[in-house]
């Protein structure tokens, strides 16, 4: 079995949180306690479920974690899209963000379907 850091999904959610924690330092104060604490505490919880999908070993386990990333990356795209709309990102800021989520949730769907054949 590959190691964590070796799995590519891992290295681009990585990179997504890096960009988010970067991108949301634009934010107005008035924001940091509600749109962006929500913003990281998804972010964590989708890398947690990656974490929790790799250990586990149960494919039935790895679908339902999957799942809830999939939730979790769903509810990011909101959190991105309320981002834009109120003009905390520009136009830029928002493609490269949508761009890494959708790298993200096809590695998900490629890996969902992995363990659907099993």
């Amino acid at each position: 079995m590959k190691e964590i850091e070796e799995l590519q999904i891992y290295q681009k959610y990585l990179d997504l949180m890096y960009y988010i924690n970067m991108i949301t330092k634009k934010y107005p104060k008035s924001e940091r306690f509600a749109l962006v604490t929500e913003l990281k505490r998804v972010t964590y919880d989708g890398m947690e479920c990656i974490l929790y999908c790799y250990k586990s070993y149960d494919r039935i386990e790895k679908l339902k974690y999957l799942n809830e990333l999939d939730v979790k990356l769903k509810m990011m795209k909101v959190l991105a899209r309320l981002s834009y709309k109120n003009q905390y990102i520009n136009a830029r800021n928002y493609d490269a963000w949508c761009r890494k989520m959708l790298d993200i949730s096809n590695m998900m769907g490629g890996w969902m379907k992995s363990c659907r054949k099993q």
